[in-house]
């Protein structure tokens, strides 16, 4: 079956790795992992060193929110809102800073102190851009 709609934010990284952001077939939209920019690149990026490993992870819940405002942006160009998310994976980069900030992040992004939402966090050793924190994907199913 074919795309019904695709879309991308139309930054430098969408041409480089060759994808879109996101993908509807029927009454699934699938977002790939969306994280804290905006059209110049990282918001609150993370202090890295000489070898570009971050040094300091207190930018985690202004990033995690970040990404969550993003994925709405997103997901309203399909007539979607976070409401309409059955399952996120979120990646960080540091466990213990993204565990501390992730319950508040969440029920604020998602409006709710319970989110309806199947949730996976993995720690992963190295995300795309030098100083960034956290990324996360979610499919939204689409109701009439």
């Amino acid at each position: 079956m074919a795309a019904e709609q695709v879309e991308s934010w139309g930054v430098p990284w969408e041409q480089a790795y060759v994808y879109v952001q996101a993908v509807r077939r029927g009454d699934t939209v699938h977002v790939a992992g969306q994280f804290s920019h905006d059209s110049e690149g990282l918001v609150a990026p993370a202090p890295v060193d000489e070898n570009g490993r971050v040094t300091e992870f207190g930018a985690m819940g202004e990033q995690m929110r970040t990404t969550y405002a993003n994925a709405a942006d997103m997901l309203a160009r399909f007539g979607a809102t976070l409401g309409d998310v059955v399952k996120e994976v979120v990646y960080v980069l540091d466990m213990d800073s993204a565990f501390a900030v992730a319950g508040t992040v969440r029920r604020a992004a998602y409006g709710t102190d319970t989110p309806q939402v199947a949730s996976t966090i993995l720690e992963t050793p190295r995300l795309a851009q030098p100083g960034q924190l956290v990324e996360i994907s979610f499919t939204a199913e689409l109701t009439a």
